[in-house]
């Protein structure tokens, strides 16, 4: 038992040992000590992490939105598609407020007896656009139209200032 107990002691100071001779720059990442010298001595590059939008990635913000015609309430068809049209521009703004702010979600799950009983999201999109460019409003189809906007990439860190301000002044 003895002995036992002894060569465990000295397998896990082996082990333990071992890691130190590594530098774990990252969960899945590691390098050996002369590879992380070389890189100490470099200046750090900027890397892409998860976190930055997509906004910035891009030089135009694009997005398309969609009305079906014949279920706008009006009983004259030309008001109709009139209405369409006017529905599909609004939800493009609603995906490109999208873009620029995100969306907030709210998702309920009820659990009784390991079963779902209810399950519930709610999205919510809040924001302020300004500066889109109607790109086109084409019919798609027999029964629907399409709108598709642009917004410069240039606009999009004044109007989330702007948004942060408006808060900022409603909360006081």
């Amino acid at each position: 038992m003895k002995c036992f107990t002894s060569s465990a002691l000295v397998a896990a100071a082996l082990l333990l040992g071992g890691c130190s001779a590594f530098k774990f720059n990252h969960v899945h990442e590691w390098k050996n000590d002369e590879s992380a010298a070389n890189s100490e001595r470099k200046p750090a590059e900027p890397v892409a992490t998860m976190i930055s939008p997509m906004t910035d990635k891009r030089e135009t913000l694009m997005a398309t939105g969609y009305a079906v015609i014949s279920i706008q309430n009006h009983r004259l068809p030309a008001q109709q598609r009139l209405l369409a049209i006017r529905a599909s521009k609004l939800d493009a703004y609603r995906a490109l407020t999208e873009q620029v702010y995100g969306q907030q979600l709210d998702a309920n799950t009820t659990v009784a007896d390991m079963t779902v009983m209810s399950d519930t999201f709610r999205a919510r999109v809040e924001g302020v656009i300004y500066g889109a460019v109607l790109v086109s409003i084409t019919p798609v189809g027999d029964d629907t139209y399409e709108t598709t906007m642009s917004l410069d990439r240039s606009l999009v860190n004044d109007l989330r200032s702007l948004y942060v301000a408006h808060l900022t002044s409603k909360r006081r």
